[in-house]
């Protein structure tokens, strides 16, 4: 316990009114931003024309599971005051370092995937060959991390990019006249669940599968806040980023289902198939939804690019002092390798693969180490109590996650052939 109360008394003071403000809402849109990327897109739409209004159940249990598995993990963070990995070497020694290791790999993956999506979305504006694009998105990270207050910075682009985001889908969304009644009404179809197990699961592993949920948490650790006292902060900030990735999630659906309502014929085209987003948006609103779709996918792999190179380091900096001492060349020399494979690489599409899978075996991993250590007084305090029906609900996720993980082990290891 004394290393969390050194850590409690050494924090920086954290401002108050408009500051802390704009540094919970940093937090909350790096966690939003970092999980709303061309996966996510890609998904969406995918699993929209697949399941059409009935998905709308699917979107509705993923957001619910989201909070439940992000409210867990913030709050032991917070209260802590210390890292996920460094709380995973505290329950299990060397665990810890292991899920560091395997995090930072996870997003150094996607990260290549993230780039390829900025790439692809400046190629769709401009018309920008896509090696040139890929140089492009790479180089936008690493400028945000080689200003002067990198963190700030990070902060405002992704609640900027963010919110232009929400504003663009919601406007294709209205040009594509879903059927939201018939979605409202497919909540209820609950004896319909089990047909939807698998987009739910992959659904959550994109939403807060590896790096992702971490974060946040993370960057309200770095911008000063810890200890019970900041608890109230934490859980604040975690869900009014759930609010931002479950809106983007929503609107998305519902645009894609307009289209698919209105002309079904689309789905198993060359263009569906190729990228259903990129179809939806086009089919819904004309070129102007083609040139959205090119933005979005843009500005979200730009800020998955911040969020998972800045969030990948913060789970290796605390394993070696050098690291910590140099973070953000760590962060710029993560978002340069990305770069460098993707142009090399032109489509990683099974590294992709393998990224996505390892995603979902880390979340059960991460999330049973945080509900172990809710139960360790020298980890969390003395006084602190946390809230059964979290424990309960984070049990859940748990089983489900780490059932589907390991029945989806013999896919990842055919991989590698």
């Amino acid at each position: 316990m004394a290393d969390n109360n050194a850590a409690v008394k050494s924090k920086p003071p954290v401002q108050s009114g408009g500051k802390s403000m704009t540094a919970l809402l940093g937090a909350a849109f790096l966690m939003a931003t970092s999980a709303i990327g061309p996966g996510f897109l890609t998904q969406t739409a995918k699993f929209t024309g697949e399941y059409g209004a009935l998905f709308a159940l699917a979107i509705i249990t993923t957001i619910l599971l989201d909070v439940t598995t992000q409210l867990n993990i913030w709050s032991i963070i917070g209260v802590s005051g210390m890292r996920g990995q460094d709380i995973a070497n505290k329950v299990v020694p060397g665990l810890g370092v292991f899920i560091a290791i395997l995090v930072s790999i996870g997003g150094l993956v996607f990260n290549i995937g993230n780039v390829g999506g900025a790439a692809t979305g400046l190629n769709v504006m401009f018309g920008l060959p896509i090696q040139a694009g890929t140089i492009i998105g790479g180089a936008i990270g690493i400028l945000v991390f080689l200003s002067k207050d990198a963190k700030s910075g990070m902060d405002r682009l992704t609640k900027y990019l963010g919110s232009i985001m929400i504003v663009v889908v919601l406007y294709v969304m209205l040009r594509s006249a879903p059927p939201v009644g018939e979605a409202v009404a497919s909540v209820g179809k609950l004896n319909q669940f089990p047909t939807l197990v698998f987009p739910i699961i992959t659904l959550l592993g994109g939403s807060c599968g590896g790096y992702i949920t971490f974060s946040g948490a993370h960057r309200l650790l770095d911008a000063g806040y810890s200890g019970v006292d900041d608890l109230k902060q934490f859980r604040k900030s975690v869900t009014m980023g759930v609010c931002v990735s479950g809106t983007m999630r929503i609107l998305l659906f519902l645009a894609v289902l307009g289209v698919v309502t209105a002309a079904p014929q689309i789905v198993g085209t060359d263009s569906w198939t190729a990228s259903p987003p990129a179809a939806a948006f086009q089919a819904g609103a004309g070129n102007i939804g083609h040139f959205i779709f090119g933005m979005v996918i843009c500005f979200a792999a730009i800020t998955s690019i911040i969020g998972a190179a800045y969030t990948s380091v913060s789970f290796l900096k605390t394993l070696h002092p050098f690291i910590m001492k140099n973070e953000k060349w760590f962060v710029i020399g993560f978002i340069f390798v990305s770069t460098v494979i993707m142009t090399f690489l032109g489509q990683p599409a099974t590294l992709l693969v393998l990224a996505g899978s390892v995603n979902g075996l880390i979340l059960p991993i991460t999330l049973a180490v945080i509900l172990l250590a809710s139960r360790r007084k020298d980890i969390v305090g003395a006084d602190y109590r946390h809230p059964t029906v979290l424990l309960v609900l984070g049990v859940c996720v748990v089983l489900l996650t780490g059932y589907t993980g390991i029945k989806a082990v013999p896919t990842i290891l055919t991989i590698f052939g």
